[in-house]
């Protein structure tokens, strides 16, 4: 029993480190690592994945909202697609054969792959739609020198659409969905880079937390294995925040790429062999 709960915890250390490192969460890391190496029902690392989603976004959103990075009022009306969304999906996940499972989470790998080698640059807006100023979700963001640059934001509901999708693979996979997030606030709705991601942080934790309350209601939440993997991959995503700062990240980003890829192949693999 020992020797699995030391497993556990090191397989949640090292999705956290990465998932941390890469900025995709250890969600998409510690549900193939579950699967993949503890030979876990999907359903099972799925339910566990949620807690530690929740147990991460916890820890990394104080700071970022304490620093004005997060955009509260976006994540606000945003939180209304997402919360939806993961409900829709945690409720399917019960009854979702594994294949399908398995074929979804392949896809969003490759969808993340997509999404790191294409980040950009910020496009900050100087004039926002009338619904984001009716909103007055609006905000300021400090540039390189220390300056406040005041940024707009537009589509809001094209970006609450791409959220509900978001919410739903929460929900099904048990992954925080940040490149999909991240996603629909930089290139739809046009925030910054950096207050997209810090928004996304703090949705994270609130999504996974709505799916988790549908696995726990269900009884397909096991403590034993939730417990262990939402200590590890905070640890791991803690270790990760400390040691970013001193990395090239850009020079890191081709090996997540390729993580990504060959998880999503081994994921896809399994569902169209039946292992």
């Amino acid at each position: 029993m020992l020797e699995i709960l030391i497993g556990l915890l090191a397989l949640a250390v090292g999705a956290g480190f990465i998932g941390s490192l890469s900025g995709l969460g250890g969600g998409v890391f510690i549900v193939p690592a579950l699967v993949i190496f503890a030979h876990m029902p999907m359903q099972v690392a799925v339910g566990a994945s949620l807690i530690s989603v929740v147990a991460t976004s916890a820890g990394a959103s104080v700071a970022f909202v304490r620093d004005g990075w997060t955009n509260l009022k976006v994540a606000m009306v945003l939180e209304c697609a997402t919360v939806t969304g993961a409900v829709i999906g945690a409720y399917l996940a019960g009854i979702v054969p594994n294949v399908v499972l398995e074929l979804l989470f392949a896809a969003m790998m490759l969808q993340s792959a997509y999404f790191t080698v294409t980040k950009r640059g910020d496009d900050i807006l100087t004039k926002g739609d009338p619904l984001a100023v009716r909103l007055e979700l609006a905000g300021e963001v400090p540039d390189l020198s220390g300056n406040l640059v005041h940024y707009e934001v537009v589509k809001v509901p094209q970006g609450g659409a791409l959220m509900v999708v978001a919410g739903l693979m929460s929900g099904l996979l048990g992954i925080g969905s940040g490149a999909l997030k991240v996603m629909a606030m930089d290139y739809i709705m046009h925030l910054p880079l950096k207050v997209s991601s810090a928004t996304s942080n703090f949705m994270i934790g609130v999504t996974a937390g709505a799916g988790a309350l549908v696995f726990l209601a269900r009884g397909d939440v096991a403590t034993t294995i939730a417990s262990p993997v939402a200590i590890g991959v905070t640890a791991g995503a803690l270790a990760g925040s400390r040691l970013l700062p001193h990395l090239r990240v850009e020079s890191l980003r081709t090996v997540f790429v390729i993580i990504l890829v060959l998880i999503a192949a081994e994921m896809g693999w399994r569902a169209l062999s039946g292992i």
